[in-house]
């Protein structure tokens, strides 16, 4: 049974402070160590004498799963207890975070990176749920507002304390340090949060479309990650997930209560949008993998220092995304969607400048800000877009679709781009390789920039508005997803 106090805390209040308290650092906790595990791969496959396959699996194993299960984990807390399902989530998180800290071999590693994604797709979407269902009416814009801010500041921190625990205590301290957090959020989400659910969920969780989801994108995965060395295999994974991916859509198309509602896609501009989504995000994610291979072992820099080079474009979208989102309700998105990929992608190019000899002053920075300048002019006008071409009804349906495809893009493209520039086995290793595969992978995530910027603006028609609530969130930062967006 709901809390009676659910619904009527005051943002100013000591609960309201403990409530944004719980909420912020539990999805903080889940973007912070997606951020930093990326400038842990380099040590990380030292360390374990890993191939650059492995490094791949460890970080899509954490996004297959996430990706996959993020709508089941919403609907759990609807209906099981939102605080519930969230503390569940964040003690879920927190014993993965250790299994990844003690793994003695890749292996283990990467199991307990996809533990982790189960435990994030329980604790994200809760975070922000609990925050709409407990505090007033008149006070959730503000606390949205807050909750989307400080989740900013978390994107930020996440990639340099990667890189400061990396260079300090070691790799094993960017999951370790989950521990004591967890604790501090699992006992405050208990004394301080009031229950709530949906009463008016009915009818049977979409376990068979969640499954089938992660099985096929499980599958592409790895027919795109062995498809250079292994091709055989990888021809027979491709067409398993094709088969599975048939079976989901016709589950789905079939559900009563189905993860994904077919229907969304009827609509021209969410299926637009969502592509889009799907480029841009599948772009950011390639710059991000090589971007700190290239820093540390083409160009020798510290981890702290590769953990800094996306600081900049964190802190312009987190500075400059609202007013992007008042230049979409002003202009539309169309210009937006269309010259904000074009820009990143400018960005991208002048990481081409990024070589052996680099410089963080003269050659990552002004790279990074270039990109950060093009995401901060897409990002907002993104999410509001999607929230736009559905009812009011599917708002937080539609939301979750796109942070899934933006995870999916992520997911596709750290996976196939190695394979593409010719960078396999243990040639993460050797500065000349990675400055040759580093180079074909900035053109070909230009080139995905490109084409999410041509589909844009042939998509996407003139006119098409944006919703009045997109302002507070489209502050919360993430370098693997869009915002996620509170319910209309």
């Amino acid at each position: 049974m709901a809390d009676p106090l659910a619904g009527q805390v005051r943002l100013g209040s000591a609960a309201g402070r403990w409530v944004l308290l719980s909420t912020v650092l539990g999805s903080g906790m889940a973007m912070i160590d997606g951020t930093a595990v990326n400038v842990a791969l380099p040590r990380i496959g030292i360390d374990l004498d890993a191939k650059l396959s492995a490094l791949q699996w460890a970080v899509n194993a954490y996004m297959l799963t996430l990706a996959g299960l993020i709508l089941l984990g919403g609907s759990l807390g609807d209906r099981y207890g939102r605080r519930k399902v969230f503390v569940t989530g964040v003690i879920w998180f927190a014993l993965s975070s250790a299994l990844c800290g003690v793994a003695p071999n890749a292996e283990l590693l990467i199991a307990a990176r996809a533990l982790q994604g189960v435990g994030g797709a329980l604790l994200a979407p809760g975070s922000l749920a609990i925050i709409q269902a407990v505090f007033r009416p008149g006070d959730r814009a503000p606390a949205v507002g807050a909750w989307a801010g400080l989740g900013g500041v978390a994107g930020a921190v996440g990639p340099v304390l990667g890189g400061w625990l990396v260079g300090g205590p070691g790799w094993r301290w960017v999951f370790l340090i989950n521990l004591p957090l967890a604790a501090v959020i699992a006992t405050v989400a208990l004394r301080h949060i009031p229950e709530s659910r949906d009463d008016t969920a009915t009818g049977r969780f979409d376990v068979s479309g969640a499954v089938l989801a992660a099985l096929a994108l499980g599958s592409l995965t790895f027919a795109l990650t062995v498809a250079a060395t292994r091709p055989a295999p990888a021809v027979w994974a491709a067409g398993i997930a094709i088969l599975l991916g048939t079976v989901f859509v016709r589950v789905e198309s079939r559900s009563l209560a189905p993860m994904v509602p077919l229907g969304l896609f009827s609509s021209r501009l969410f299926s637009v949008v969502n592509s889009v989504t799907v480029l841009i995000y599948g772009a950011l994610g390639g710059v991000i993998f090589f971007l700190v291979l290239q820093l540390q072992v083409a160009a020798g820099f510290s981890p702290l220092l590769a953990g800094t080079a996306m600081l900049p474009l964190t802190l312009l979208m987190l500075a400059f995304s609202s007013r992007a989102a008042s230049l979409g309700k002003r202009i539309g998105p169309r210009i937006p969607l269309t010259a904000g990929p074009f820009v990143a992608g400018m960005g991208v190019l002048l990481m081409l400048r990024v070589g052996p000899e680099a410089s963080y002053w003269t050659d990552v920075l002004p790279a990074s800000t270039v990109l950060g300048a093009g995401m901060t002019l897409l990002v907002a006008p993104l999410t509001a877009t999607v929230l736009d071409s559905v009812p009011n009804r599917r708002a937080g349906t539609a939301s979750g679709v796109n942070n899934a495809a933006a995870r999916t893009g992520s997911l596709l493209a750290v996976a196939a781009l190695p394979a593409l520039v010719g960078l396999s086995g243990s040639e993460y290793q050797s500065p000349t390789a990675v400055d040759a595969a580093f180079h074909g992978a900035m053109w070909a995530c230009a080139g995905l920039l490109a084409a999410a910027g041509g589909l844009a603006w042939f998509g996407i028609r003139s006119g098409v508005g944006a919703p009045e609530n997109a302002d507070a969130v489209c502050r919360s930062c993430s370098l693997s997803a869009p915002p996620p967006t509170a319910p209309r």
